[in-house]
């Protein structure tokens, strides 16, 4: 198990140094930072030259991308236009997204898994149809129609909730936010669990496991559930990332001040560093989760063996 972690953790060094510059060539070559942070106003030539040259502008991107990522190195994620630390903006945003993401994988593992496991052992009955009817209704609803529309309705008409998160952004006022993020994921977690349930219920051990008198509930949690969530973890462990990276919409919704918000702000403004430096930390969350997904697979099915 230790090669096989050494050897996946080299592995995510070339993928590393590949995505982050990929980012930082989308961001840098294909926008010019100094004539946004002017915005409509043409910049004079001197300034806009000695700015480039504080900003290490005026060199190749390759030597562009060095430098940044020597910067990061030691903990320096370059500065906002607005003159604050790009490392304090992530300070703010990163708790807040993160809760909200605890959240969101909190309401997919437990409902969609739930609901996976009902409709998977009632495969082809009233459950599982009304089950996959819902799924398919979730899947095609647009993210910011969800979220308005359950804002409006638990925030505004009813009262149950507040309409906006404050800038704490405690747990409590995160459940309506983190059901929007989670509602699409949620329906395929619920379809992955309800399919690998109805395929592996008529595997050989399960009918032996019946066969020798054990409960149903046992059959079901320690020998049914463990084989069948291995894609379901697949699709959780990358989702994380994405949830992370992909909640602009809801942020916005709610007046999150999250990391969607943040990345929202830096594309709308041509903020380079703000863009590239929230990136590079999602590159390295989607990593780690991949790795840690990996690993889970020997805990769920002890046939998996890593060399």
């Amino acid at each position: 198990m230790g090669r096989y972690v050494i050897r996946r953790l080299l592995q995510m060094i070339p993928v590393f140094i590949g995505s982050t510059f990929l980012i930082f060539f989308m961001v840098y070559a294909l926008g010019d930072p100094v004539a946004a942070l002017f915005g409509d106003k043409a910049p004079d030539p001197a300034t806009a030259a000695r700015i480039r040259r504080d900003l290490y502008l005026d060199r190749p991107l390759w030597e562009q991308y060095l430098h940044y990522m020597g910067q990061i190195f030691q903990g320096d994620f370059g500065t906002a236009f607005n003159g604050q630390p790009v490392t304090e903006l992530m300070a703010s945003a990163f708790p807040v997204t993160l809760r909200l993401t605890v959240v969101a994988i909190f309401f997919e593992i437990v409902i969609g898994i739930t609901l996976g496991v009902v409709s998977g052992l009632r495969r082809g009955k009233s459950v599982d149809t009304t089950v996959l009817v819902l799924t398919l209704v979730v899947i095609s609803v647009p993210t910011f129609v969800t979220g308005y529309l359950l804002q409006y309705l638990f925030g505004v008409k009813w009262g149950w909730v507040r309409p906006t998160v404050s800038p704490d952004a405690p747990f409590n006022q995160l459940i309506l936010p983190g059901i929007v993020l989670a509602l699409v994921s949620l329906a395929y977690v619920t379809r992955l669990s309800r399919t690998s349930i109805a395929e592996n219920v008529k595997a050989d051990y399960v009918r032996t496991a019946v066969a020798k008198g054990l409960p149903r509930r046992r059959v079901v949690t320690r020998h049914l559930l463990r084989n069948s969530l291995i894609p379901v973890v697949t699709f959780i462990g990358t989702d994380i990332g994405a949830l992370m990276g992909g909640a602009i919409v809801t942020e916005r919704i709610f007046n999150i001040h999250g990391v969607g918000y943040q990345l929202y702000q830096g594309i709308l403004r041509n903020n380079s560093p703000t863009v590239v430096g929230f990136v590079t930390i999602l590159v390295i969350v989607f990593l780690v989760a991949n790795l840690l997904v990996d690993l889970l697979y020997a805990v769920l099915d002890p046939r998996i063996r890593y060399a």
